[in-house]
């Protein structure tokens, strides 16, 4: 009698299992819905319950607090600017620390496309100093090189494709001014926050490609803490800078060179 010896299958790859988690539990609706369907959806969902609570999270998550040291420690130095731009402003948490952080005769503009959600960051913050506006970050309503520092916490992932409003982003900022850059990575915790805000996720390579492509170079890549870089945690966080006139002239003078 013959004994026929089963071999199991080998198990499946950790890193493989992670990302069908991930497939699975990532936000889809945004490539389902036309644009302006999914804008209505974004801002509803901002303007109820959830960005009702989204300071709260912001907290909670710690992410509110370790955003502040970067500004305090001037990891990002915004002590500098006079003319910045907070995109999706959301509750201000941002905007809270830039009004502690600047100079006292510095303008801050708060942007996002919820105007309650900037209500709420009115009433939360009590000083007169932002100005705030409701709008579209792909249609900003300032004219070219305005900005000396724009900061962009985790709204870029509410873009299909995040060019036109990192485009945007570079026409309004000034030659050689930096944008502090945050967004939601492609990480099984970077799904969970996908489905919890119904946006999508990037890896670093995508978007440091579509930052280039819109004029913006990556200067630096930061962390919320040691804790967050170690463990690859918090989203990307970059500085990303608008070249200078004559950085530009340059590259322009080499372009022939390179091109031969």
């Amino acid at each position: 009698m013959h004994t026929v010896k089963l071999i199991a299958p080998p198990p499946q790859n950790h890193r493989q299992r992670r990302q069908a988690v991930k497939k699975l539990v990532e936000f889809k609706g945004l490539h389902r819905l036309s644009l302006p369907q999914y804008r209505d959806h974004v801002r509803q969902l901002y303007d109820g319950p959830a960005g009702a609570v989204l300071a709260l999270g912001s907290l909670i998550s710690l992410h509110e607090p370790l955003v502040g040291q970067l500004f305090k420690t001037r990891t990002f130095d915004v002590s500098h600017c006079r003319n910045i731009l907070d995109i999706g402003s959301g509750a201000g948490q941002i905007l809270g620390h830039l009004l502690k952080q600047t100079h006292p005769d510095a303008q801050l503009i708060g942007f996002d496309l919820s105007a309650q959600m900037l209500r709420r960051a009115r009433q939360r913050l009590r000083s007169d100093r932002p100005t705030f506006i409701a709008g579209d970050m792909t249609r900003l309503p300032f004219v070219d090189d305005t900005f000396d520092c724009i900061t962009c916490g985790w709204v870029i992932e509410h873009l299909p494709d995040p060019r036109p409003g990192l485009s945007e982003v570079g026409r309004v900022l000034k030659p050689g001014a930096s944008a502090l850059i945050l967004a939601t990575e492609d990480t099984l915790s970077g799904a969970f926050v996908s489905r919890t805000w119904k946006c999508r996720t990037y890896n670093r390579q995508e978007l440091q490609r579509a930052c280039e492509e819109s004029g913006l170079a990556w200067k630096k890549q930061l962390w919320l803490s040691p804790v967050h870089r170690f463990f690859k945690m918090g989203g990307i966080l970059i500085s990303a800078t608008k070249p200078a006139a004559a950085e530009v002239a340059a590259d322009e003078k080499l372009a022939p060179v390179i091109a031969s």
